[in-house]
Parts: structure tokens; C-alpha cells; sequence
């Protein structure tokens, strides 16, 4: 979800995992989801990977 702060020029998303809300610009965006995912950075990442390697929603392109 992408949320425009007080400020025009710097839009914000949350976090999959922990919900922080950080700068677009500043996100990790994997590119193998069927949807678009956004992180605050690689150890939120990381578990999303390994949670959605359990439930067999990722197909192990993301990051390469």
C-alpha cells in the first residue's frame, strides 16, 4: 500500500512484515510475487522469504 505523507514529493509504503512505513524510494521490492511487496529492509526480507518458502507462495526467483 502506498501512502502519501504530509510531504508531496516523498511517498511512503509499509513494511510486509513489521507495517514501519519507509520511503518508496528506499524499499526492497522483490520482483517474483505475483503481487507487489515492500520491505524496510533485508532481515524483513529475509523472513518473508523463508515464511513464504513454508507456505509455498514463493517460487525462489526473488533476488537473483
Amino acid at each position: 500500500m502506498v501512502i502519501k505523507s504530509d510531504s508531496p514529493e516523498v511517498e511512503k509504503v509499509s513494511c510486509a512484515i513489521c507495517r514501519k512505513e519507509i520511503p518508496l524510494t528506499a524499499a526492497v521490492i522483490p520482483e517474483a510475487s505475483d503481487y507487489m511487496a515492500h520491505f524496510c529492509g533485508l532481515e524483513c526480507y529475509e523472513q518473508w522469504k523463508r515464511q513464504s518458502e513454508r507456505s509455498g507462495q514463493h517460487n525462489g526467483k526473488a533476488g537473483k
